[in-house]
Protein backbone atom coordinates (compact mmCIF):
# COMPACT_ATOMS: atom_id res chain seq x y z
CA UNK A 1 0.00 0.00 0.00
CA UNK A 2 1.26 3.45 -0.90
CA UNK A 3 2.06 5.57 2.13
CA UNK A 4 -0.38 8.50 2.36
CA UNK A 5 2.48 10.95 3.02
CA UNK A 6 4.24 9.76 -0.15
CA UNK A 7 1.01 10.02 -2.20
CA UNK A 8 0.44 13.59 -0.98
CA UNK A 9 4.01 14.55 -1.87
CA UNK A 10 3.76 12.85 -5.28
CA UNK A 11 0.58 14.84 -6.02
CA UNK A 12 2.57 18.01 -5.26
CA UNK A 13 5.35 16.81 -7.55
CA UNK A 14 2.86 16.46 -10.39
CA UNK A 15 2.42 20.22 -10.11
CA UNK A 16 6.18 20.78 -10.14
CA UNK A 17 6.54 18.65 -13.28
CA UNK A 18 3.71 20.52 -15.01
CA UNK A 19 5.30 23.84 -14.00
CA UNK A 20 8.56 22.63 -15.58
CA UNK A 21 6.56 21.72 -18.69
CA UNK A 22 5.21 25.28 -18.90
CA UNK A 23 8.64 26.80 -18.27
CA UNK A 24 10.22 24.75 -21.03
CA UNK A 25 7.45 25.81 -23.40
CA UNK A 26 8.32 29.43 -22.62
CA UNK A 27 12.02 28.70 -23.27
CA UNK A 28 11.16 27.00 -26.57
CA UNK A 29 9.07 29.96 -27.69
CA UNK A 30 11.91 32.32 -26.78
CA UNK A 31 14.38 30.41 -28.95
CA UNK A 32 11.86 30.00 -31.73
CA UNK A 33 11.40 33.78 -31.72
CA UNK A 34 15.19 34.14 -32.06
CA UNK A 35 15.09 31.86 -35.13
CA UNK A 36 17.03 29.13 -33.32
CA UNK A 37 15.06 26.06 -34.42
CA UNK A 38 17.36 23.49 -32.81
CA UNK A 39 17.20 25.15 -29.40
CA UNK A 40 13.45 25.60 -29.80
CA UNK A 41 13.04 21.92 -30.73
CA UNK A 42 15.21 20.88 -27.76
CA UNK A 43 13.06 22.82 -25.30
CA UNK A 44 9.79 21.69 -26.90
CA UNK A 45 11.00 18.10 -26.40
CA UNK A 46 12.02 18.90 -22.83
CA UNK A 47 8.53 20.29 -22.22
CA UNK A 48 6.95 17.07 -23.46
CA UNK A 49 9.31 15.05 -21.29
CA UNK A 50 8.29 16.99 -18.18
CA UNK A 51 4.63 16.46 -19.04
CA UNK A 52 5.33 12.76 -19.44
CA UNK A 53 6.97 12.71 -16.01
CA UNK A 54 3.81 14.19 -14.51
CA UNK A 55 1.70 11.62 -16.33
CA UNK A 56 3.92 8.78 -15.07
CA UNK A 57 3.23 10.00 -11.55
CA UNK A 58 -0.49 10.22 -12.28
CA UNK A 59 -0.45 6.65 -13.58
CA UNK A 60 1.41 5.41 -10.50
CA UNK A 61 -1.16 6.98 -8.20
CA UNK A 62 -3.98 5.51 -10.29
CA UNK A 63 -2.32 2.07 -10.28
CA UNK A 64 -1.94 2.14 -6.51
CA UNK A 65 -5.50 3.33 -5.84
CA UNK A 66 -4.46 6.73 -4.50
CA UNK A 67 -6.40 9.91 -5.12
CA UNK A 68 -4.93 12.11 -7.86
CA UNK A 69 -4.97 15.90 -7.65
CA UNK A 70 -3.81 17.95 -10.61
CA UNK A 71 -2.50 21.16 -9.05
CA UNK A 72 -2.34 24.51 -10.76
CA UNK A 73 0.96 26.13 -11.65
CA UNK A 74 2.39 29.63 -11.59
CA UNK A 75 2.99 31.50 -14.80
CA UNK A 76 6.44 30.71 -16.19
CA UNK A 77 9.14 33.25 -16.90
CA UNK A 78 8.41 34.45 -20.43
CA UNK A 79 10.99 37.15 -21.07
CA UNK A 80 14.73 36.57 -21.16
CA UNK A 81 17.44 39.21 -21.41
CA UNK A 82 20.18 37.02 -22.85
CA UNK A 83 20.80 33.94 -24.93
CA UNK A 84 21.96 31.96 -21.91
CA UNK A 85 19.25 33.03 -19.43
CA UNK A 86 16.73 30.28 -20.39
CA UNK A 87 19.42 27.61 -20.08
CA UNK A 88 20.52 28.91 -16.69
CA UNK A 89 16.90 28.90 -15.56
CA UNK A 90 16.47 25.35 -16.87
CA UNK A 91 19.61 24.18 -15.04
CA UNK A 92 18.42 25.72 -11.77
CA UNK A 93 15.01 24.15 -12.32
CA UNK A 94 16.53 20.69 -12.92
CA UNK A 95 18.60 20.99 -9.75
CA UNK A 96 15.47 21.94 -7.81
CA UNK A 97 13.51 19.02 -9.29
CA UNK A 98 16.38 16.71 -8.33
CA UNK A 99 16.03 17.81 -4.70
CA UNK A 100 12.26 17.24 -4.91
CA UNK A 101 12.82 13.73 -6.30
CA UNK A 102 15.30 12.98 -3.50
CA UNK A 103 12.73 14.17 -0.95
CA UNK A 104 10.15 11.79 -2.45
CA UNK A 105 12.61 8.91 -2.28
CA UNK A 106 13.46 9.81 1.33
CA UNK A 107 9.76 9.79 2.22
CA UNK A 108 9.24 6.40 0.58
CA UNK A 109 12.18 4.99 2.59
CA UNK A 110 11.01 6.53 5.85
CA UNK A 111 7.56 5.05 5.32
CA UNK A 112 8.95 1.63 4.26
CA UNK A 113 6.99 2.06 1.04
CA UNK A 114 9.13 -0.24 -1.09
CA UNK A 115 7.02 -0.03 -4.25
CA UNK A 116 7.19 3.77 -4.21
CA UNK A 117 10.93 3.65 -3.56
CA UNK A 118 11.34 1.41 -6.60
CA UNK A 119 9.14 3.74 -8.66
CA UNK A 120 11.31 6.73 -7.73
CA UNK A 121 14.57 4.99 -8.71
CA UNK A 122 13.93 5.72 -12.39
CA UNK A 123 13.42 9.42 -11.65
CA UNK A 124 16.73 9.58 -9.75
CA UNK A 125 18.53 8.20 -12.83
CA UNK A 126 16.60 10.61 -15.06
CA UNK A 127 17.58 13.63 -12.98
CA UNK A 128 21.27 12.77 -13.22
CA UNK A 129 20.88 12.84 -17.02
CA UNK A 130 18.81 16.03 -17.00
CA UNK A 131 21.27 18.01 -14.87
CA UNK A 132 24.21 16.77 -16.94
CA UNK A 133 22.48 17.74 -20.19
CA UNK A 134 21.67 21.24 -18.94
CA UNK A 135 25.22 21.67 -17.57
CA UNK A 136 26.62 20.75 -20.98
CA UNK A 137 24.18 23.01 -22.81
CA UNK A 138 25.01 25.89 -20.48
CA UNK A 139 28.74 25.44 -21.19
CA UNK A 140 28.13 25.39 -24.96
CA UNK A 141 25.92 28.49 -24.93
CA UNK A 142 28.34 30.37 -22.64
CA UNK A 143 31.30 29.49 -24.85
CA UNK A 144 29.51 30.24 -28.14
CA UNK A 145 27.12 33.05 -27.19
CA UNK A 146 28.43 35.07 -30.14
CA UNK A 147 27.99 32.20 -32.60
CA UNK A 148 24.40 31.00 -32.72
CA UNK A 149 25.20 28.61 -35.58
CA UNK A 150 27.70 26.72 -33.40
CA UNK A 151 25.11 26.39 -30.65
CA UNK A 152 22.52 25.15 -33.13
CA UNK A 153 24.96 22.64 -34.64
CA UNK A 154 25.91 21.27 -31.22
CA UNK A 155 22.27 20.85 -30.18
CA UNK A 156 21.40 19.13 -33.46
CA UNK A 157 24.37 16.78 -33.19
CA UNK A 158 24.09 15.96 -29.48
CA UNK A 159 20.33 15.44 -29.36
CA UNK A 160 19.87 13.59 -32.66
CA UNK A 161 20.08 10.09 -31.16
CA UNK A 162 17.64 10.64 -28.30
CA UNK A 163 14.94 8.02 -28.14
CA UNK A 164 12.49 6.58 -25.69
CA UNK A 165 13.60 4.81 -22.53
CA UNK A 166 12.12 1.33 -22.33
CA UNK A 167 12.70 1.30 -18.57
CA UNK A 168 10.52 4.38 -17.98
CA UNK A 169 7.34 3.95 -15.94
CA UNK A 170 4.10 4.00 -17.92
CA UNK A 171 2.46 7.38 -18.41
CA UNK A 172 -1.27 7.95 -17.96
CA UNK A 173 -2.97 8.33 -21.32
CA UNK A 174 0.03 7.02 -23.27
CA UNK A 175 -1.99 4.19 -24.77
CA UNK A 176 -4.94 6.39 -25.63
Amino acid sequence: MTAPRFADQLNEQIGHELAAHHQYLACAVHYDDLTMPQMARFFFRQALEERDHAMMMVQYLLDTGCPVRIPGTQEPVNGFDSLIAPVELALAQEKQVTEQIYALLRTAREESDFASEQFMAWFVKEQVEEVATMNDLRAVVARNHDDVDDIEEWVARETAAEGTDATAPPAAGAGA
